[in-house]
């Protein structure tokens, strides 16, 4: 997993609240369990013309309406969206789809739990301002094209060009966690020498837990 420090990023905005996980990435494309390849699915209904049910993702045709497919918003890192983000199912699939498309980093002023705690795990960043300082940054970004903003985890500090600071809480251990990219594999690999003594030991003093050879062939 990549971790994540500072990044400075262009801010792509979803004025909507309520933003469930069907929305993010509906239902035909959880039959998959890698976690790449969603990008191109990602706000399915919404990102296209009369997008097909069946899933299919070749020849669709952009709709221009929608915020991701604003030339101003491209290349996009940090999407800016309303309460109540990532409601719904508790599908996986959500936080990888917005991995794979390119955001690393959500702000809102809440989001659901299941979703919140998804993201720590796949390498995304979840800030909850408040209100207030959310609707200032939807202001920002629709007064400026390439509007970006600056998001210090370090610091947990969230900055703008005209010089405000927003600060936001994160849980330590899940902070550290993204501070040196350790997913729950990445984990229990920097445990990997006492995972092994510990192994060593049961050998020694209980022999008879040792898995069975299977006869030579």
């Amino acid at each position: 997993m990549e971790p994540f420090v500072t990044m400075t990023a262009v801010v792509a905005p979803i004025d909507r609240a309520n933003i469930d996980t069907d929305a993010i990435i509906p239902k035909q494309f959880l039959k998959t369990i890698r976690r790449t390849g969603l990008g191109v699915s990602l706000f399915y209904d919404w990102r296209y013309k009369d997008a097909p049910s069946d899933g299919r993702t070749d020849g669709l045709v952009p709709d221009p309406s929608f915020v991701l497919n604003n030339p101003r918003y491209h290349g996009a890192r940090i999407l800016l969206a309303r309460e109540n983000f990532g409601c719904g199912s508790s599908r996986e699939h959500a936080p990888w789809a917005l991995l794979d498309y390119g955001f690393r980093a959500v702000i809102a002023p809440s989001f659901a739990d299941i979703f919140y705690n998804n993201c720590f795990k796949n390498g995304i960043l979840p800030v909850v301002l408040k209100p207030q300082e959310v609707d200032a940054l939807f202001s920002e970004v629709a007064k400026t094209p390439g509007f970006q903003l600056t998001i210090d985890l370090p610091e947990q500090k969230v900055r703008t060009p005209s010089g405000d600071v927003f600060s936001f809480s994160v849980d330590p251990v899940r902070k550290t966690h993204l501070l040196e990219g350790l997913d729950e594999i990445g984990l229990s690999l920097k445990k990997s020498p006492e995972i092994t003594a510990y192994e060593t030991r049961q050998d020694k003093s209980a022999p008879w837990n040792r898995p069975a050879t299977p006869p030579a062939a």
